[in-house]
């Protein structure tokens, strides 16, 4: 319980104490190691940080592991089916499938963690200074959000793209721009909640700066839906990163990644189908498993869903 400011028993005015979503955050053992143990109770869970494991080793140690160069040209087998030399075939310039998915999954780990990285680091401050603020300051921010909103996500990368160019460091940006909205949202919508709570009040009765308060009460107590979207966030950057690579504006060749790869086995698929089949497995499963982990973390980090799981 947090101590009345003008309690006669305390000689002198101190800072409140954390609030209550802290605290209980603190009682269910919200350290890394409670938070991972609770999600190794959830089957979806586990499978996704299987399929994630296996994509991490798979970009690491790529050089090590890939059978073949995925840039290598063979001229001489060309388009072969699944066999001992090349276990998902080739593609139509003598490329080895499955050393191009291996290098593939690179460029798949590096978008999805800066795209969101960035849009996180955009949003949040953008989210916490709209929602604490508020006034004119809250509506010409949530306008120019809006805005962004109304653009689909996909289309505003496009047009972000269409300016930038088509590099790697463009691609993260196009995508990281087009996630700070949802996370600003997300953020504001918490530090609506937030900023009138009790705690808060009292901080601001005893003089406590509102830089103070934001990074003391406001942020923390908002954390965990942003991590949950930054987590939904990164199935959603490694979707539009194949699309933009599928339409030809991503990674440009001769780089492997999963969205150029779809491209170029698309006019294939009466020939060969393993071409589109080996990439698209790769993208559904790796979308799938930081679902399947935002999911598990929204029910392991929201307090409101205490007792749903064991």
């Amino acid at each position: 319980m947090i101590k009345p400011f003008n309690d006669p028993s305390s000689s002198s005015p101190s800072e409140p104490q954390a609030g209550p979503q802290i605290k209980a955050l603190h009682h269910r053992g919200a350290t890394l190691a409670a938070v991972v143990k609770r999600l190794f109770k959830i089957p979806l869970a586990v499978f996704g940080f299987a399929v994630i494991t296996l994509v991490v080793l798979m970009a690491v140690f790529a050089d090590w592991i890939a059978p073949y160069n995925p840039e290598a040209i063979d001229v001489l087998h060309m388009l072969e089916g699944p066999g001992w030399l090349h276990p998902l075939g080739t593609d139509q310039l003598g490329r080895d499938t499955l050393s191009r998915i291996i290098f593939g999954s690179r460029i798949a780990l590096i978008v999805s963690l800066g795209s969101v990285s960035l849009g996180a680091l955009i949003g949040t401050p953008i989210g916490l200074i709209s929602g604490y603020i508020r006034g004119w300051l809250d509506e010409v921010i949530m306008r120019f959000m809006d805005a962004l909103v109304s653009f689909p996500s996909l289309i505003l990368a496009v047009g972000l793209i269409a300016v930038l160019g088509s590099t790697l460091l463009n691609v993260i940006i196009a995508i990281g721009v087009a996630n700070v909205p949802w996370i600003a949202r997300v953020v504001r919508s918490q530090a609506l909640s937030i900023r009138e709570q009790d705690y808060v009040t009292s901080a601001r009765a005893i003089g406590s700066g509102n830089p103070r308060i934001i990074a003391k009460y406001i942020w923390p107590n908002s954390s965990a839906p942003v991590i949950v979207q930054s987590t939904l966030g990164m199935a959603y950057a490694v979707l539009t990163e194949a699309a933009l690579g599928f339409i030809g504006i991503g990674v440009q060749p001769p780089t492997p990644t999963w969205g150029n790869m779809l491209r170029y086995a698309f006019g294939l698929l009466d020939r060969s189908p393993i071409l589109s089949i080996a990439p698209g497995i790769a993208i559904f499963l790796l979308i799938l498993a930081f679902n399947f982990i935002g999911d598990a973390l929204r029910d392991v980090l929201d307090p409101r869903l205490k007792g749903v799981i064991g």
